[in-house]
C-alpha cells in the first residue's frame, strides 16, 4: 500500500503566520514606544528604529496622490488579489519544501502584514531606517523584508538549473 507524500502546506502556512505575527509584534512595539517621526539609533549614522507611516506603495509611490482614498483601496485590492494568487501557488506546490515554496510563504506572510495595516490603520507602519553613506534608504518593515527576501529567492531559484525527472519507459516514447 502506497501512501501519498505528507503535505508541507501546513508548515509553509506556519512560516507565513510567523512572518505576519513577528511583523505585527514589531509594529505594535514601535507604535507603543516611539513617537511618530521619532527614532532610536542602533548604529550611529547607519541604522535607526524609526516610526513612520506610508500611505503609498513601495518607496512611498503614490503617497502624494490627489485621491489617497482611491490609492489605499487600490493597493488593498491589488495586495489581496496577489495574496490569493500566492496562496493558490502554495497550495498547488505545497507537497514539498523548495526554495520556491518557502519564498511564497515569506511573500504571503509579508503581504498579509502590510494589507492588515492598510485595512486597520489606512497606512503601513515602517520602522527600519538605513543610511548607506549619504544615501537614506526609504524606511521599511519586517513584512517588506519578507516580501523582498521571498522575491529574491524566486529570482535566484529561477536562475539555477532545474533537472526534470526523466520520462519513464512506458510514457509513450
Amino acid at each position: 500500500m502506497s501512501f501519498p507524500p505528507p503535505l508541507k502546506l501546513p508548515w509553509l502556512l506556519l512560516i507565513s503566520v510567523f512572518v505576519f505575527t513577528l511583523d505585527r509584534l514589531t509594529k505594535d512595539w514601535v507604535s507603543a514606544h516611539i513617537v511618530l517621526g521619532g527614532a532610536i539609533p542602533i548604529f550611529d549614522h547607519y541604522l535607526r528604529i524609526s516610526h513612520w507611516t506610508n500611505d503609498g506603495a513601495a518607496f512611498s509611490m503614490f503617497a502624494d496622490s490627489a485621491s489617497p482614498h482611491t490609492v489605499r483601496w487600490a493597493l488593498i485590492a491589488f495586495t489581496v488579489i496577489a495574496s490569493i494568487a500566492v496562496l493558490l501557488a502554495m497550495v498547488r506546490l505545497g507537497s514539498r519544501f523548495t526554495i520556491t515554496t518557502i519564498a511564497l510563504a515569506l511573500i504571503f506572510g509579508g503581504a498579509l502584514g502590510n494589507v492588515h495595516d492598510r485595512i486597520e490603520y489606512g497606512s503601513v507602519i515602517d520602522f527600519i531606517e538605513v543610511h548607506i553613506f549619504r544615501y537614506h534608504w526609504p524606511d521599511f518593515n519586517l513584512a517588506d523584508s519578507a516580501v523582498v527576501i521571498g522575491a529574491c529567492l524566486l529570482v535566484l531559484d529561477s536562475l539555477r538549473p532545474h533537472h526534470h525527472a526523466e520520462e519513464s519507459p512506458d510514457s509513450g516514447q
